[in-house]
């Protein structure tokens, strides 16, 4: 059994369970979750080959999403469940297939940046895992040295902070705690969509896309409606596939506004 590691911020309103994106981990939403206090309490998750959840032989949707799921059943009481789930991009596709199998445990579904896409483009997280995968880390004496390695192939500073919040110490040296050598291999997987046959998942749900983040359009939504008839599309201006994280006021309002103040 796959275990999982998440942190739970504040004991007070209904359960919202948040899944972050590839090479991501459940702290990416910290800020999220406390800008929803005291009305909502959060748990953010690491999913599995990422933070200090467990490494997985393969890469599955269907496994990930049925082991999510396992977790929020242990982690969250019978009176607080069901929960508002919100998952971001890998963590979105998740999302959808968890509350497509187990829709007695979701309320409310918010997917964030990512459509149940078969065949979707990973080109630039091609580019950024093999980036890091080039990187010699005995060649690497800290964050800070692997940071100056990689500003040449990644210049963006924000993704390159992101990346490398993943990059940990142990006894042998620095070493990647995702599992870079999976996710990398397994990319055409993770840019795939399952087939769930006539799965339906009618609860409301909000899909945000970044205005500026080629990965969601509205030439998309029958699709996204044959499997979530209740989806509701709001494009968030200025933001591109981050839109947490780059607007973060924007994003609480929003989710504020769909789940409703308890």
């Amino acid at each position: 059994m796959t275990s999982i590691s998440s942190r739970l911020i504040g004991d007070s309103g209904p359960r919202i369970v948040f899944l972050h994106g590839l090479f991501g981990r459940g702290k990416n939403f910290t800020q999220i979750a406390k800008a929803l206090e005291p009305e909502y309490s959060s748990l953010l998750v690491d999913l599995p080959n990422h933070g200090d959840s467990d490494w997985t032989e393969t890469f599955d949707y269907i496994d990930i999403a049925d082991a999510v799921a396992g977790h929020i059943v242990e982690a969250i009481d019978d009176d607080r469940r069901p929960v508002h789930l919100v998952g971001h991009s890998l963590g979105g596709k998740v999302a959808m297939v968890l509350a497509l199998r187990h829709p007695q445990l979701i309320n409310r579904l918010v997917i964030v940046d990512i459509g149940p896409n078969a065949g979707g483009s990973t080109g630039v997280f091609d580019h950024l895992l093999s980036s890091l995968a080039a990187l010699d880390l005995d060649q690497v004496g800290s964050r800070k040295d692997a940071d100056a390695a990689l500003r040449e192939p990644i210049p963006e500073a924000a993704i390159r902070g992101f990346l490398l919040q993943n990059l940990r110490p142990t006894s042998a040296g620095l070493a990647w705690q995702p599992n870079l050598a999976l996710l990398h291999a397994s990319l055409d997987v993770i840019g795939d969509f399952p087939d769930l046959g006539d799965a339906e998942f009618d609860h409301p749900v909000l899909w945000v896309a970044g205005e500026r983040s080629d990965y969601v359009s509205r030439e998309d939504l029958p699709q996204m409606r044959a499997l979530f008839p209740r989806t509701t599309l709001l494009t968030v201006k200025g933001a591109g596939h981050w839109v947490h994280s780059e607007k973060p006021q924007a994003f609480v309002s929003a989710l504020v506004t769909f789940l409703g103040r308890p």
